[in-house]
Parts: C-alpha cells; structure tokens; sequence
C-alpha cells in the first residue's frame, strides 16, 4: 500500500461520533451572482449532528479559475485540516467561501478532492433528481 495511515484523532477519542457521507441524488450549482462556480451530478452530502448537512462538489466540477486560494486554515479533529479559497466574483463577501479537506483522514477519504461552500457567501442550488 503506498498511502500511510492517518487516522482520525477524533473518532480515536470519540468512536461514538457519526458523521456520514452519501451521494446527493441531484444537481449542485454554486454561483456568485450570475457566475456559476461550480455545478455537479456527482455531490457527496455530509451529515454531522448537529450541524446542517454540507454538500461537497467534486474538483473537477468546480471553476478554480473564480477561486483564489489563500492562507486560511482550520483544524477538525475528525476530518482534518482544511484549506480556504475565496469566491472572486463574490468579491468581499466571497472571502474564504469554499473549503477542502486536501489530505482528510481515513475515516473521511470521501471528501479527499471534494469542496464545500459557506452558503452565506454564495447561492447554492440543490436540485434533486
């Protein structure tokens, strides 16, 4: 196996917790005004009590040409670090709108190449089949 293990810290500690990962059976569109950043078939939707479900779009249906990365970052004991872009066409209100988990741990290999939008920084459009 090439990959080393990176279990999660998290689910280590806390092996009750439960944060699932589904396909969306539908389309995402994610737009800054009139500008589409992202739209997809192929979404995972996560699911974390008590937070509201989070849908994470595959790369490569994401415009990364209206994003720019920047050097924000968290830590989630359960999924890893993510890193941040921010919406250029959304402008100000655009800052750090879409996150990824680039190296997540093993409990949350799903969302490796997947990312999310804060939907107060952006329309996100869930349409489903």
């Amino acid at each position: 196996m090439d990959q080393i293990a990176n279990p999660s810290p998290g689910f280590q500690r806390n092996p009750g917790k439960v944060i699932t990962v589904e396909p969306y059976k539908g389309t995402v569109t994610v737009r800054a005004g009139d500008v589409i950043i992202a739209s997809s078939n192929k979404v995972k939707v996560l699911t974390e009590p008590p937070y509201p479900p989070v849908f994470y779009i595959p790369f490569g249906d994401i415009d990364f040409k209206q994003l720019g990365k920047t050097e924000h970052a968290t830590h989630c004991p359960y999924k890893g670090d993510a890193s941040y872009w921010s919406v250029l066409p959304a402008g100000d209100a655009g800052k750090d709108a879409m996150w990824a988990y680039e190296r997540p741990f093993d409990e949350m290999a799903d969302i490796r190449d997947h990312g999310a939008f804060y939907p107060n920084k952006v329309t996100i459009e869930a349409t489903p089949d």
